[in-house]
């Protein structure tokens, strides 16, 4: 099996590598189905999730539910009034200090946001150009942007983006419009299409975080902050950017991977970081244990940091229909 795609954590390997056998090669990088992904596609993904929320209401099955849910805040409540108490008002809504200052019942008055804003953080680096399954990783992140943008303009929230690679990020700011949630797929489907084997851009584990701290400055309060990425670079700073996105904002997380790293089963398979390529013997134990164990490690790093914010991570594969496993994360389908 020959996979044209990135290794994007080819050093990660080098230790058990025999690098006598690796060859120079200058694989051509083609736009075949599941490489790259397509405006259209991104498009017709709204028919696909009509029937999915990211509001707090979540069926019980919900991976949004129970303990998460607190942190998924909603609408926010605009303060209106001060005014006398009057039969029917929710008791809950006493102005104790105001009604005991003045020995007469006070309430507060709130009115609900019209909307909400919805930032999207959309990873397209060259870790994400990897797949050996039926689409690549940044091809899934792709879709699931466009999920969560779609969803978001359907119940009346604004919506933005940060779109980024290893050498740019594209920032759409948050608008409640069609023409927005155009001008962020737009922005998706030109930074997908500038991943390839041949690049000569380096990975760049840091620019998560120049990413976050860029959305610290604008998810201010209120904000539901959906991360995708594999979080190739996560390290301490990204903790705390994440700490400090999810003091005022609601932080969802979604995971895109590969199969081949949970279960690498026994095959052999060709891979390459678009200069060299070598073969990888996954019938030797000792590779594929240390395969999976780098991958369960990643994933210990980030759901520790996540949980400590009681913020859910969504794990998506690579293979299987990405709108069918959100909604069965989220209790929509068995």
């Amino acid at each position: 099996m020959m996979l044209s795609v990135s290794w994007l954590h080819w050093w990660r390997y080098r230790r058990f590598m025999d690098w006598s056998k690796i060859k120079r090669v200058l694989p051509e990088a083609t736009k075949t189905a599941g490489a790259y992904t397509s405006l259209d596609e991104l498009i017709r993904i709204q028919f696909k999730v009509r029937d999915l929320s990211l509001l707090p209401h979540q069926p019980v099955t919900s991976i949004l539910s129970g303990r998460y849910a607190s942190r998924l805040r909603g609408r926010g409540l605009n303060f209106e009034e001060l005014r006398r108490y009057q039969p029917g008002d929710d008791i809950r809504t006493m102005d104790w200090k105001v009604t005991a200052r003045t020995r007469s019942p006070h309430v507060r008055v709130y009115t609900e946001e019209k909307d909400r804003a919805v930032l999207i953080l959309v990873d397209q680096r060259l870790n994400m150009f990897f797949g050996t399954r039926q689409k690549l990783k940044s091809v899934t992140a792709a879709e699931l942007a466009a999920i969560a943008a779609w969803r978001a303009l359907d119940v009346g929230d604004r919506v933005g983006a940060i779109v980024f690679n290893d050498s740019e990020s594209s920032e759409i700011i948050p608008h409640r419009s069609k023409q927005n949630v155009m001008a962020i797929l737009g922005a998706v489907v030109r930074l997908n299409h500038k991943l390839s084997a041949e690049s000569e851009v380096q990975p760049d584990g840091d620019m998560l975080n120049r990413v976050l701290e860029k959305a610290c400055r604008v998810a201010t309060h209120d904000f539901l902050v959906v991360l995708i990425s594999d979080f190739f670079g996560a390290d301490e700073q990204s903790e705390r950017l994440v700490t400090e996105l999810a003091a005022h904002n609601d932080v969802l997380a979604f995971l895109p991977h590969d199969p081949l790293r949970l279960d690498p089963g026994r095959q052999r398979l060709t891979v390459s970081d678009g200069s060299h390529q070598m073969e990888l013997d996954f019938s030797n134990h000792k590779v594929r244990e240390k395969v999976t164990a780098d991958f369960q490690a990643e994933q210990e790093q980030i759901q520790h940091f996540l949980q400590k914010l009681s913020a859910p991570l969504l794990m998506i594969s690579n293979e299987g229909d990405v709108a069918r496993q959100v909604k069965q994360h989220l209790g929509v389908v068995a």
